[in-house]
Formats: C-alpha cells, sequence, structure tokens
C-alpha cells in the first residue's frame, strides 16, 4: 500500500443467510470496491445488534480472492477461548489476517429464543492472544513446551471518545491503554458526530506517546438509523437530540435528505483528515458504492478548508464531559487537561466500599496480621471434611455482599469491590464496553449503572481512579469454578496472587 495514501475501509454487512440477497448483494459491492480502487479494505460485521448473520470469517475468506483487503469485525460474545483460538487459526490459514477485535453487541436473538452470552474473553485477552500468536504460540505439550509458526495478524481495537459522563470517558481511555498494551496495531473510533470528541481523542493518544495508527468512523446517517441511535438502540453509537432534529428536517429535501447526508459524510471525512487521522472508516445500511466514492471524491475537495467545516459537527451532549479544554477559536481543544477534580462523582461512593477497603487491608495484604492468620487457616482447611463448609460459609458472605457469581478467581479487588461477573453482563475485566448510555448498562438502560462507572466514582474518591488502566486482569480461570476464593487467593492459585508474588520477584 502507498504510505502517502488516505486508507479508506467501507463496511459491509453480511446479513442473516448463506445465499439470500443480503449475500449476494455484499459480494457485488465487494467486486464493485475492488475493481474502483478507491476503497483499501472491506470490514465486515460479525453479529451486529446481537442477532445471528452470515459468518464475517467465511466472507473475508472470500473477499481475499478479489485483490482487495477483508477486515473482519472479531467479536467476544459468542464463543469460549478454545472457539476463538480455533477460528483464528482458520483466519490465518485463509489469508484473513486483519482483525477489528471488539466486545460485540449483546445477544438479544436466535433461534428459538434469546441465546447464552459467552464472553469467555474480553477484547484486552483476544489482543494477547493473538499478539502471542503473531510471535508463535507456545504451550505445555506431553514432550515439552510446543511452538508454533507465527501469525501475521494485524489485529485493532475500538475506542468510544463520546461518552456523556467523566467517569464513562475515562474509563474508555483506561481501557484504550490496556489494549494498546496487549498489542492492538491500530484503533478505530465509535460512531458520533462532535468534531471536539474527534480531536479528544487525537490528543489522549498522542500525549499518551502512542504511535499507532487512529482510523474516524464516519456513519451515512439517515433518518431512521438516527432515532435508534439516539435512544441507544444501537448501543455505542451517539446522535445527539440536535442532530436528530437537523437530519429530521433534511427529510423535506427533493431527495429526502440524502445529498445533505453524502455531504455531512464528506465534511467529516475531510476533517478527519485534516486534523491527521491515519485513515477513516465508512459504513451505512444501502449504501451503494456510488456514494462511498461521492464521498471521498468531495471529502478531498474540502480537505484544504478543514477548519472551516468544524462548525457543521457543533453537537455536544448536553452537560458532557471533555477530557481536553475547550479551545474558542478553533472549536476544538486546547492540549491542556480539563481539571477532572473539579468534576462531581457521577455514581454513589458507597459505604460498602469503606468497609471493604478496611477488610482487605487488614486482612488480604501480605505483611499485615491477620494475612497470616487466615493464609495459615486456609492451609489447615485445604483438603479437609471443613473445606466444604468453609467454602459455603464464604460464598454466603460474598453473595450477601457483591452477588457473588462463585467463579473461584475473584476479580472484587480489580473493580473496587465491584464483581465484574455478576454486575457486568459482558463480564469485562478489564474495563467498560463501548455501549454504556449515559452511565447506564447498554444491556439493563435505566436500571443498572455500568459497573465500571460506579467502580470510578468509588475510586475517585481516594484519588485512585487511574488504578483501573494498569494492571492487565486475566481471564477467568474455570479450573478454579466453585472453589473457594479464599483458599486460592492465600494458597496461591488465583491471578492476584500470582501477581503479588510477580511484583515481590521484580523487586
Amino acid at each position: 500500500m502507498n504510505p502517502a495514501a488516505f486508507p479508506v475501509t467501507w463496511e459491509l454487512v453480511p446479513g442473516r443467510g448463506a445465499k439470500e440477497a443480503a449475500q449476494e448483494k455484499a459480494m457485488t459491492l465487494a467486486g464493485q470496491a475492488a475493481s474502483g480502487g478507491k476503497i483499501h479494505a472491506l470490514t465486515l460485521t460479525d453479529n451486529p445488534g446481537g442477532t445471528p448473520a452470515m459468518s464475517a470469517d467465511f466472507m473475508g475468506s472470500e473477499i481475499v480472492h478479489l485483490d482487495i483487503e477483508p477486515l473482519v469485525h472479531f467479536t467476544c460474545k459468542d464463543k469460549n477461548r478454545n472457539a476463538i483460538e480455533s477460528q483464528l487459526y482458520a483466519l490465518e490459514r485463509a489469508g484473513v489476517r486483519n482483525l477489528l477485535v471488539m466486545s460485540g453487541d449483546y445477544p438479544v436473538a436466535g433461534f428459538q429464543g434469546r441465546p447464552a452470552p459467552v464472553f469467555d474473553l474480553d477484547p484486552v485477552h483476544i489482543l494477547q492472544l493473538i499478539s502471542d500468536m503473531n510471535r508463535g504460540l507456545e504451550y505445555p505439550g506431553i514432550k515439552g513446551v510446543i511452538r508454533h509458526q507465527p501469525c501475521a495478524f494485524f489485529a485493532g481495537a475500538v475506542v468510544s471518545p463520546f461518552k456523556a459522563s467523566e467517569a464513562e470517558q475515562m474509563v474508555q481511555y483506561y481501557k484504550l491503554k490496556k489494549k494498546i498494551a496487549a498489542g492492538a496495531q491500530f484503533i478505530v473510533t465509535q460512531l458520533g458526530y462532535d468534531a471536539r470528541k474527534f480531536h479528544e481523542v487525537l490528543l489522549f493518544m498522542k500525549q499518551s506517546g502512542f504511535k499507532i495508527p487512529l482510523v474516524g468512523n464516519i456513519y451515512i446517517l439517515p433518518f431512521g438509523a438516527a432515532k435508534m441511535m439516539n435512544r441507544n438502540d444501537l448501543p455505542g453509537s451517539v446522535v445527539t437530540d440536535k442532530l436528530l432534529a437537523d437530519i429530521d428536517g433534511e427529510r423535506n429535501d427533493p431527495d429526502k435528505g440524502e445529498k445533505a447526508r453524502i455531504l455531512r459524510a464528506a465534511r467529516l471525512y475531510a476533517i478527519l483528515k485534516g486534523m491527521g487521522y491515519s485513515g477513516v472508516h465508512i459504513g451505512g445500511h444501502n449504501v451503494k458504492y456510488e456514494q462511498v466514492e461521492e464521498i471521498i471524491r468531495q471529502g478531498e475537495a474540502l480537505t484544504s478548508q478543514w477548519t472551516s467545516l468544524i462548525k457543521h459537527f457543533d453537537y455536544p451532549i448536553d452537560g458532557g464531559f471533555y477530557y481536553f479544554e475547550h479551545n474558542p477559536d478553533t472549536g476544538l481543544n486546547r492540549e491542556t487537561p480539563t481539571r477532572r477534580q473539579d468534576w462531581p462523582l457521577t455514581a454513589k461512593a458507597e459505604c460498602s466500599y469503606g468497609f471493604s477497603r478496611f477488610f482487605h487491608q487488614l486482612m488480604y495484604e501480605p505483611g499485615k496480621k491477620l494475612y497470616g492468620v487466615m493464609k495459615g487457616l486456609c492451609g489447615k482447611v485445604r483438603g479437609t471434611k471443613l473445606e466444604g463448609i468453609f467454602h459455603k460459609l464464604e460464598h454466603l458472605t460474598k453473595v450477601a455482599l457483591f452477588d457473588c457469581r462463585d467463579c473461584g478467581d475473584c476479580a472484587l479487588i480489580d473493580v473496587a469491590y465491584l464483581c465484574p461477573m455478576s454486575q457486568c453482563p459482558k463480564n469485562q475485566r478489564n474495563g467498560a464496553c463501548g455501549g454504556s448510555f449515559h452511565g447506564w448498562c447498554e444491556v439493563y438502560p435505566e436500571k443498572r449503572q455500568c459497573v465500571y462507572v460506579r467502580a470510578y466514582a468509588r475510586l475517585k474518591k481516594h484519588r485512585e481512579e487511574g488504578q483501573l488502566g494498569k494492571e492487565i486482569v486475566p481471564p477467568c480461570n474455570w479450573d478454579l469454578y466453585q472453589t473457594s476464593s479464599w483458599i486460592n487467593y492465600y494458597l496461591g492459585k488465583d491471578h492476584t496472587s500470582k501477581r503479588q508474588d510477580g511484583n515481590s520477584t521484580q523487586k
């Protein structure tokens, strides 16, 4: 690829079925993109909206023969870690190596009802697996360590700069740090139409020293999709009331707003290129190839005047948080971070958190008196008839306090004493997914706050919110399921005790 080019990817939706109109249309569009020469890669969605669809992997293996690169959306929601590893082997063998790793939409419908969500790994874990495979995956075999031939995946991840509250936005950036540490090779933004927010994530990556490509997301937005995004029916995509009203007005145009939609996308193309983005990702429902070419043509023509176009993307969330201070001269941001300590907490820092902190410092920190007592007790109980009683007492206590799911590999300490296995429907152990809306969980809007919004508030009260971006929390070890997490911790079986041992060794 020409390094001077501004890469453009175009999103295709395989749809449900094998030989239906949706699949034939997607392949026809792929052929047009391949012959047109304006598109650098075709992105393929993976069961979008949480409903079944044609495998993005298999369609990618067909597209790779059209002399254009497929970029497969690789989600966590439907497969356990073994199935994910198998899927990666198949993609490598088929020559499909560009992956966009994400949590994925929560499953909502399937054959004879709602399917079981899996979420065995989160995006950070999958990026770690891909990085290991690129180096040559190693694992223990009967005759010693087995090492595979290195793979050649080019894997990226997603971040949303379009969140409403401080807590939601900061946990997105903390998780972004983990994704890059895990091996993400490029980043794509979520959907939004606020120029300041696009600029914000660009500055954040620059100030954090991240030198990987950042790709801006452009969605050709008709009224129907805008209305769904405004209600968060397409989780993570942000359309404000003001933008929705503008699009509603455009429906009165003779072409029902088509030219306005194309112009909006072209203006955003120009702004993103002018700002310094590495490329753009174009999506939309029932989009024709000719429309994508027109967006590119108009966008290139407008790039020289991109600063004058910023006013067309003044769609802030009411009272929304920005990581950087506003620059009224440009309509974008200064490079000075906002004083976050001046922003109020967006969730209650319950008194139970203080209770948990107190007992952690008393019982779970090596060197404290009760740590030795508990470690000795666990050593005596393990393997005896008392272990079952000990485990039941522990579990009842933790159910009452934390809604414990008895995974045995406890992550309470990693999420401010909130259980990600019970409080997060997607079991995210390394940070929030992108689907929250005004602080509410994607799956339980208006009923349950995002667990990481709650964790952020608890930690910020003690000026420790940065902890959410430090340690990568491993996936749950299901060997420990329905065993005592106390015994597992004190006797060195769970991830927390192994982390402590590693830190003490380094010292």
